[in-house]
């Protein structure tokens, strides 16, 4: 673990958030017009490595995309609104929930499409793990999300070992 960057000051969850909206086109889709699902892992992936770079003010890397969850189609066409926050913090490592809602824009129409869970390494300039600063947790909501996201982790980290 690095030493050469020390932590910085804690941040709230709602420091780093990142809300990314995004159309979708036909280039994005199969035949039938539903948007893939490799598409929608890519945008979920990016707008996690936001939230994780805001939080670490370091260049962050993807470990692992676990709990994903495709609940609803994506069409040509729709937006797809993707908000993320930052959950948990261990170390270097941080867990960033996502969740994927698509609008049709015509009808505004709105619908819960997804969610996912991204866990991201911040690392320093040589390449090599940082720690991150410590979360403040303010809210009833941030406080319940970090111990849900603790346990996640462990489990995490449990299966890594097998």
């Amino acid at each position: 673990m690095s030493t050469e960057n020390p932590p910085k000051h804690e941040k709230s969850p709602s420091e780093s958030q990142a809300d990314v909206i995004v159309r979708m086109f036909p280039s994005d889709a199969n035949p039938a017009g539903n948007v893939f699902g490799g598409e929608i892992l890519k945008h979920i992936d990016m707008v996690a490595g936001i939230v994780a770079q805001r939080h670490s003010q370091s260049n962050a890397v993807t470990v692992c995309m676990d709990s994903v969850n495709f609940l609803k189609p994506v069409f040509v066409g729709n937006v797809l609104h993707l908000t993320a926050r930052i959950n948990y913090i261990h170390n270097s490592s941080m867990e960033i929930e996502v969740k994927a809602e698509t609008e049709n824009i015509v009808t505004g129409i709105k619908t819960t499409t997804g969610t996912a869970f991204v866990t991201f390494v911040a690392l320093d300039k040589n390449g090599k793990p940082m720690h991150v600063p410590k979360l403040a947790l303010k809210t009833d909501e941030d406080r319940a999300k970090f111990e849900e996201g603790k346990i996640r982790m462990e489990l995490r980290l449990k299966n890594r070992q097998k």
